[in-house]
């Protein structure tokens, strides 16, 4: 899936002379925690966030700092911190470098830098000004979208077998020689040794993405791969 297949196209955005008053009342009343910041020709000049109104002189979080540190940073960073707390308009406080990634881009790419810059959106700037903005909220929506609702036709214990195998094999993860499954009822049972406790939480929730599937039981037991000791035993609850 694409970005332009995910993004909201409805962006709320702000200008830098928005007095922070107003942003703020834009993002309470809209319900989100950013907004874009345009300039006169609409485009991308920053990014306001809540992480940039946290310290404010009016609630009394505006940042402190000992006199010796004070001293050692210098008067610049005084001054920035002053600005950040006494601010009156967005361009005074907005954050100015902003990662943004193109519509075209593949989803993967935008999550990777969503957790790489651990920024919650991603502005999807085009020619013409913003196309679009990507949020967290926007990937679960695509999550719904893509998951399937209607259930293959076949759903006897067999077809089950069938698609789970085939799921098994796609895997470069799945011990295929140590570990089967069989289904009984809508239930399948995961049979075998493991080395690691993580495989056998990923064979379960593939198991689970099973359309047809009732119930995991799993009965496979994890053993130390040095020594042969075992480490969990089928039933037991992980750590």
């Amino acid at each position: 899936m694409k970005v332009r297949q995910a993004m909201s196209t409805r962006v709320v955005t702000v200008t830098p002379e928005t007095t922070l008053g107003d942003a703020m009342r834009t993002m309470l009343r809209e319900h989100i925690s950013g907004l874009p910041v345009v300039d006169a020709r609409g485009a991308l000049a920053g990014m306001l966030t809540e992480g940039d109104l946290m310290r404010r002189a009016e609630t009394g979080t505006e940042r402190g700092r000992p006199a010796w540190l004070g001293f050692l940073l210098g008067p610049g960073r005084a001054a920035r911190d002053f600005t950040a707390s006494h601010a009156r308009r967005v361009g005074e406080v907005m954050t100015r470098e902003v990662v943004t990634v193109a519509a075209g881009a593949p989803l993967a790419e935008a999550v990777r830098l969503m957790e790489r810059h651990r920024v919650k959106r991603l502005p999807v700037p085009g020619e013409r000004g913003l196309e679009g903005i990507l949020s967290r909220a926007d990937l679960l929506r695509a999550f719904l979208s893509a998951t399937p609702e209607e259930a293959p036709p076949d759903l006897s214990d067999a077809a089950i077998a069938r698609r789970l195998a085939r799921e098994l094999e796609t895997q470069a993860w799945t011990p295929r020689e140590s570990v089967h499954a069989e289904v009984h009822g809508g239930v399948v049972t995961l049979r075998g040794i493991l080395i690691d406790d993580a495989v056998r939480d990923a064979l379960r929730v593939l198991a689970e993405n099973m359309a047809g599937v009732l119930r995991v039981d799993d009965r496979l037991t994890t053993v130390e791969p040095m020594t042969g000791m075992v480490v969990r035993l089928p039933g037991e609850a992980g750590h």
